[in-house]
């Protein structure tokens, strides 16, 4: 076995025993526990009045992606690539509005920004768009915050620009509100966080 693959499989080990090391608490599965129908965000409304072909695509049957290494290696270089390519700058002082969501301009955006543009950039590279979910949480401060939920045979995976690192949902210091419905990206679902704790803060 190669350093590259022991390196995948030491991966795997990690995603296993992170699970494992927080059921005493928290009792965490490898995926969201979704609920019922819920309203989109308004700027997610927004975005798709103006982006109407990126939240067209209804399927009856989703799509759960098999990590494979070259996919997991996949995810990792494009979270770090995105988080590196657009400078930090919320809507306000780009649009002049509290929320917008969109694609980056001129290299720049908030957290939906880099969402957008790493869910545009997957689908792109033949990943499918039933498992590439825009999810909304809270963060450390309590403040909206959204990541990019990758549904993964090992389980949901977040990429995110306040972590460089690809991480399992339930490492990450945040709480899951909502996401997009697997079925409808137009539609969301709600999601039923219970965990009593979060994970330490881990940089802005």
């Amino acid at each position: 076995m190669n350093l590259r693959k022991t390196t995948f499989a030491a991966s795997l080990l990690t995603l296993a025993s992170l699970a494992l090391a927080g059921t005493s608490q928290a009792s965490p599965t490898r995926f969201m526990a979704m609920g019922k129908a819920v309203k989109p965000p308004l700027g997610h409304i927004q975005f798709c009045d103006e982006n109407r072909k990126a939240c067209r695509g209804e399927t009856d049957t989703p799509v759960v992606v098999k990590l494979s290494e070259q996919r997991w290696q996949e995810l990792i270089d494009l979270n770090t690539r995105i988080n590196r390519q657009i400078k930090p700058v919320t809507d306000e002082a780009l649009f002049g509005k509290l929320e917008y969501w969109t694609y980056p301009k001129g290299g720049a955006g908030d957290c939906e920004e880099y969402v957008l543009e790493k869910q545009r950039a997957l689908i792109a590279a033949g990943w499918p768009k039933s498992a590439l979910l825009i999810t909304v949480a809270k963060d450390v401060k309590n403040a909206g915050h959204a990541v990019l939920t990758v549904r993964t045979d090992q389980g949901d995976m977040i990429l995110d620009n306040q972590i460089e690192a690809v991480l399992p949902w339930y490492s990450t210091p945040y709480r899951y509100i909502k996401r997009q419905s697997t079925r409808n990206p137009a539609k969301w679902t709600g999601i039923s966080d219970t965990r009593v704790t979060t994970v330490a803060s881990i940089g802005n």
